[in-house]
Formats: structure tokens, C-alpha cells, sequence
């Protein structure tokens, strides 16, 4: 189904099903064709009957065929009712089209039960008046990807809703360029790898994520060893893919999680308050004027001091 990039709000948008597209459930297409959407927005359009084939409302389940039409009718975005806070913020790159911030470890990233306040989203609408995105709905305004509470790092944040749309259709090309460091307990049999293995939820614990064919997402994580020390490793991570606690789930299935993972690592972590993982460098076309933007972020003080706790033990 083709990929709808201009949005009327409350006007329907007739799209045409494809041979290759026949009989693949209408909320997958959907999410497929709305980029920059989730797949969980698309199911609440068919949960509102705002998705029609052959004049009637489908379910979630509707697998059309070939050459039928669907119709999405899609809602203006509701008001944001979040409230803006004068939290400082590292800003590490921006124009009139998007930001990249450098989020402090420790930050959640967007408001949810037990965090309405104090998040990355707070400190965005304030910093940016609210001229945010208005892809990802009220909570979530701008956030064009997401990393852990306790990751620290580089994150995208789109203004308007055309540069989130053309660099959400970069991530799911894989074009745009998301890089790590981490620690890791133990050492990798191979130097350089890459790790392919599908990750989904857990049905022991909901609130984790482990490598599984069950209701899954493929995951691809690539890594480079840069350093090792007796009880540790330093690692380069580039995400191929962006699954949830990807790099901390992949680095556990191998047998070495990240060094102060609370989750996915031994019970007493090795460095408090947080896993020793820092988005570095993000690498994309500009969604404006195509040109090629590259930022980095140095290593955080916690990472550092760590790093040269371990090599210490290393003498």
C-alpha cells in the first residue's frame, strides 16, 4: 500500500491495495504506510471505525485483497495538555526543523503512570514553546525514537511533522546511523559480530523484553570490540534495528549484559544507577535540505570514571 506522507486531518485518504500487500492484516498495512505512526495508532483508528473497505468499518484482523480500497480517516491531534518545565537540557545540534539532545542518564523520556512530570518531553516544550511534532500524539510530541531511563545520550526530536515523517522513513530504511558504547561483563569470543535474533516481550515478566520468536520484531545489533579488561569489556554497538532494551537484551542472550543493567544483568550491578550504555554519534540526512548531519556526544563522567575504575584492576 503506498505510503501516505501528506495529511489532511478529518479528510479520508483512499489508498489501493497492492498485489504484493494482498491478504496482510489492515493494521500492519497501516502502520506500514503511515510512517512516523505506530502500529498501536493505527489499531486505535480501526478501534474508532476510521478505516473503511467497501464502505464498511473493518477490525484490526481485516485482511483485504488486491485492488481493494481502504479509507483512513485521520483526527486532528488532540491538544497537548502536558506542561512545560524549565529543566536544563543539553542541546547538541538545532535548527528550525529538529533538535538533538544529549539526555542526561536517569531522564525518562516521555511522560507516563508515575512520571508526569520532570521527563525529556517537559523540558522539550518548554525549550521549544511547544513547536514540536504532532506525529506521536500528546505524550510523546517530537520524540522521533526513544532510549532507556537509565541510557544517557543522543536523541532525535522532530518540530515539525514533515521532518519526523521523513526521518522515521530513514530509520526503517536503516539509513540513519545510531551508535553506542557500552560495558559488558566478560569477554566476546569474536572481536567484531553481528547479533540477529528476534526480540518480543516476556511472558514470565511483562515488563521485560527477551530474544523469542513468539509475537516478535526482528532485531539486528552490530558490535566491535575496542578494549577488555579482566572482568570487562568496552564495546561499539551500531543499532541496525530499534527494539526495545535491543542492545541490552542481545548483549544478555550472548551470555554478557551490560555492566550495571539492574534488569538483564546480575542482581547486584556493577555500577549503580544505571546501565553503562551512551548513545554516541546519530548520523542522518538533513529531512529538509538532504545534506549529511553527524553528531556526536562524548562519553558522561559516570562512564568515564567507571572505565577507569576497570582499568585499574587491570595493573
Amino acid at each position: 500500500m503506498e505510503t501516505i506522507t501528506q495529511i489532511d486531518f478529518n479528510e479520508p485518504i483512499l489508498r489501493t491495495v497492492s498485489p504484493e500487500d494482498a491478504g496482510v492484516r489492515v493494521d500492519q498495512l497501516l502502520a506500514q504506510a503511515l510512517p512516523g505512526y505506530s502500529r498501536q495508532f493505527a489499531q486505535n483508528l480501526i478501534a474508532e471505525h476510521r478505516v473503511t473497505c467497501r464502505g464498511k468499518a473493518v477490525s484490526k484482523s481485516f485482511r483485504p485483497q488486491a485492488g481493494e480500497e481502504i479509507t483512513v480517516l485521520i483526527p486532528e491531534p488532540t491538544e497537548l495538555r502536558l506542561e512545560p518545565e524549565e529543566i536544563p537540557l543539553e542541546i547538541s545540534y538545532e535548527d528550525d526543523a529538529l533538535l538533538v539532545v544529549n539526555k542526561p542518564r536517569g531522564m525518562v523520556v516521555h511522560p507516563a503512570p508515575g512520571n508526569y512530570s520532570g521527563t525529556l518531553v517537559n523540558a522539550l516544550l518548554w525549550h521549544c514553546a511547544g513547536r514540536l511534532s504532532s506525529i506521536n500524539g500528546v505524550v510523546r510530541p517530537g520524540i522521533v525514537h526513544r532510549i532507556d531511563k537509565d541510557t544517557s545520550g543522543l536523541l532525535l526530536v522532530a518540530k515539525t511533522d514533515q521532518a519526523h515523517i521523513a526521518l522515521s522513513e530513514q530509520i526503517r530504511a536503516h539509513s540513519l546511523t545510531r551508535e553506542y558504547r557500552a560495558v559488558i561483563h566478560g569477554h566476546l569470543k569474536e572481536a567484531a559480530g553481528t547479533v540477529d535474533q528476534p526480540i518480543g516481550r516476556s511472558v514470565s515478566d511483562r515488563k521485560k523484553m527477551c530474544v523469542t520468536d513468539r509475537n516478535s520484531k526482528s532485531a539486528v545489533t552490530h558490535y566491535e570490540v575496542l578494549e577488555e579488561y579482566p572482568q570487562f569489556s568496552l564495546l561499539r554497538l551500531r543499532l541496525e534495528t530499534g527494539r526495545t532494551h535491543q542492545i541490552r537484551v542481545h548483549m544478555a542472550w550472548l551470555g554478557h549484559p551490560v555492566a550495571g543493567d539492574p534488569v538483564y544483568g546480575p542482581k547486584q550491578p556493577a555500577l549503580p544507577g544505571g546501565q553503562c550504555l551512551h548513545a554516541g554519534l546519530l548520523g542522518f540526512r538533513h529531512p529538509i535540505d538532504g545534506r549529511s548531519v553527524r553528531v556526536e556526544a562524548p562519553l558522561p563522567g559516570y562512564f568515564q570514571a567507571f572505565i577507569q575504575k576497570i582499568q585499574q584492576n587491570r595493573r
